[in-house]
């Protein structure tokens, strides 16, 4: 959270200052991690770029807003969550999910350069992790990923930090079984 500390000057901010700069300041900062959990939970690379835009576009508008009650990085956190969470209300991504599951039940075959770079990109763990269920998955990549507090994963997810401890310890059961699993098959 050190990074937080060259954004102290945002709890003082005034509508003279250059938003652009404080923009791209902030984009340099955070925007992997804003990236990242919005591909965590959609597992999709188009539709985690476009979530990243629009949450940076989210922040562009209401960057005087900020009230400091987190850190900016949760602040950052709790927008994607919740520009994802509105992504998948929509009808576009319910339409899209369906044309998906009926395209993809007979294993799309994927390009070469697209094979080898999932293959690059993608380590063993986190193909686990992203078996887990949405819930789970989301609390583990908070604390362990984004090294976010119980409390601060807690508030970002308007749920109790015992709820929290719940989902992290069944999140390291369930990895603990997958990985079991994918041990079993590779023996075979």
């Amino acid at each position: 959270m050190s990074s937080d500390t060259k954004f102290d000057y945002l709890k003082a901010l005034n509508d003279s200052e250059d938003k652009k700069e404080i923009l791209n300041e902030l984009m340099t900062a955070y925007g992997k991690d804003v990236w990242n959990y919005a591909y965590s939970m959609t597992k999709k690379w188009e539709v985690a770029d476009d979530i990243t835009q629009e949450v940076f576009i989210k922040v562009y508008k209401s960057l005087f807003t900020f009230r400091s009650e987190s850190s900016i990085k949760t602040w950052l956190l709790t927008i994607t969550r919740n520009t994802v969470l509105d992504y998948r209300r929509s009808a576009y991504f319910r339409k899209i999910t369906l044309v998906d599951y009926f395209t993809n039940d007979s294993k799309s075959h994927a390009s070469a350069e697209q094979e080898v770079m999932q293959l690059e990109t993608t380590s063993d763990l986190w193909n686990m992790v992203m078996e887990l269920p949405v819930k789970n998955r989301e609390a583990i990549i908070l604390f362990a990923h984004h090294q976010l507090s119980l409390k601060e994963i807690a508030g970002l997810l308007n749920v109790s930090e015992g709820t929290v401890k719940s989902r992290l310890h069944h999140a390291r059961l369930k990895l603990s079984q997958i990985k079991e699993r994918h041990q079993h098959a590779s023996e075979r």
